[in-house]
């Protein structure tokens, strides 16, 4: 660790306890700070908020008490889902209290470089390429996946070394709550709108977004989407890093682009685009910003190809579930906007039956159109925003709109409509959390639904 005096008697608010905020206290308290957690469900019982107390860390529950500001309060560190619009987040504000992320504090104290990824799709899959391809320097120190992707920052920063990489994927919630953060190497994807519930308009989404760059300089290197005219605008009005663009529709002068079907960084050839093994250009894309960081790490051309031709996703993220009677399935859950549920929809040749649905944040959905025309075989509508998708089907002419309840019916209804070589995707383009916990739970719903099936066609042999 570095600055391990920063936080030293110093008293600092963490605000909403889950996986992170649990990290973050024990981090802060291992480094000397009075910390108090504040959570506005009661954790009577719960056995994080029990392990906590047992350090001697103050724990308030079931409610945000406007009592916890009216104490000597030096920082918040804050839960990156809880927005900016909480009464006790606006009165700390007003009080000119410091509010962070748990990114933050990891920027502080770890001793390792940090790769930091970011955008609106694709940040996963890119992170996880990423780590793939950086394991296969064995001559460097560990590669640690953490933030977003769902290993805390804070359990890896306290331990990592110099010689270890922090391949952090970020999103806005949690860059909005940086101040000082500095990646070695930032990744930004893509930018497109989402999250406007959370952050009340794209323009503060995408002030959000560009914290990942804000205090990089020319020691540092960004690399971002070149087919993006408005993400190249902000970024050369913004960063001072140097900058390594990617493209797949344009020949660049350096950066990683495509020449007759081939990859190239700064002229030199690294691979042929038909050897990786995600379909779609959204995952063509990802595969470029990976190459990108693999090239600045001096990574050999040789493992490149091989991790991403081998490379088959992550869950939830256009991810190969199996084949019942010749029907092959596919989970997409992680796809929560529209842009996402195009992408995984054009990586197909032929058409396919979309299950769809979830969390109505207001969205009209009228950008589908054109990719259900040419995609969408038959769809099959769930959850809060199951009207609306089902009258943008029925609009675009698809031949089969069926409206159901749950994922579950829409697995069986869909099984039921399929024909041998069919493609079943569960690409939602909405949000999880009218009906689940999260993105996960809800492709695992699916997953779940599909064993279910083959049960039952081995039942029926």
């Amino acid at each position: 660790m570095k600055n391990t005096n920063k936080y030293q008697n110093k008293h600092i608010l963490v605000l909403g306890l889950a996986v992170s905020g649990f990290s973050a206290a024990k981090l802060l308290h291992t480094l000397g700070a009075v910390v108090t957690v504040n959570d506005f469900k009661d954790l009577s019982g719960d056995d994080r908020a029990e392990e906590l107390e047992q350090l001697g860390i103050k724990i308030v529950s079931g409610g945000h008490p406007d009592s916890l500001l009216k104490e000597p309060l030096d920082l918040i560190v804050k839960n990156p889902g809880i927005p900016y619009t909480n009464p006790l987040i606006q009165k700390a504000e007003e009080q000119a209290i410091p509010i962070v992320t748990d990114v933050e504090v990891a920027y502080d104290i770890t001793a390792s470089p940090i790769i930091a990824i970011t955008g609106t799709n694709g940040k996963t899959t890119t992170t996880k390429m990423i780590e793939a391809i950086l394991k296969t320097k064995t001559d460097s120190g560990n590669v640690f996946s953490v933030g977003n992707i769902g290993t805390p920052v804070s359990d890896i920063a306290k331990n990592s070394s110099s010689e270890d990489t922090l391949l952090m994927e970020t999103s806005s919630f949690q860059l909005m709550g940086t101040v000082r953060f500095k990646p070695a190497i930032a990744v930004f994807t893509n930018i497109h709108s989402a999250h406007l519930d959370y952050h009340g308009s794209r323009k503060e989404y995408v002030e959000a977004k560009l914290n990942i760059t804000r205090n990089q300089t020319e020691e540092d290197y960004l690399i971002y989407n070149h087919d993006q005219m408005e993400l190249t605008e902000l970024i050369l009005s913004t960063s001072k890093a140097q900058l390594i663009p990617f493209s797949r529709k344009d020949r660049l002068a350096s950066g990683v682009y495509l020449k007759e079907n081939s990859i190239f960084f700064n002229q030199e050839k690294i691979m042929d685009v038909d050897d990786i093994a995600l379909p779609g250009n959204h995952n063509l894309e990802n595969a470029l910003a990976a190459i990108a960081v693999a090239k600045l790490r001096d990574v050999k051309n040789e493992d490149i190809q091989e991790v991403l031709k081998t490379f088959h996703g992550v869950p939830h993220r256009l991810h190969f579930v199996g084949e019942v009677n010749g029907r092959k399935f596919y989970n997409d859950s992680k796809a929560t906007n529209s842009l996402a549920t195009i992408n995984a929809l054009e990586g197909f040749t032929n058409k396919v039956l979309l299950i769809a649905g979830g969390l109505d944040r207001g969205d009209n959905f009228e950008d589908l159109l054109p990719v259900f025309r040419k995609h969408v075989k038959a769809l099959f509508t769930f959850g809060e925003t199951n009207q609306k998708l089902s009258e943008i089907g029925n609009q675009a002419g698809v031949s089969l709109v069926s409206k159901n309840n749950t994922v579950s019916e829409c697995v069986e209804a869909a099984f039921n409509a399929s024909q041998e070589k069919d493609v079943v995707l569960l690409s939602p383009a909405c949000a999880s959390w009218d009906a689940y916990a999260d993105y996960q739970e809800r492709g695992q719903d699916f997953i779940n639904s599909i064993e279910e099936l083959k049960k039952s066609s081995k039942k029926g042999e």
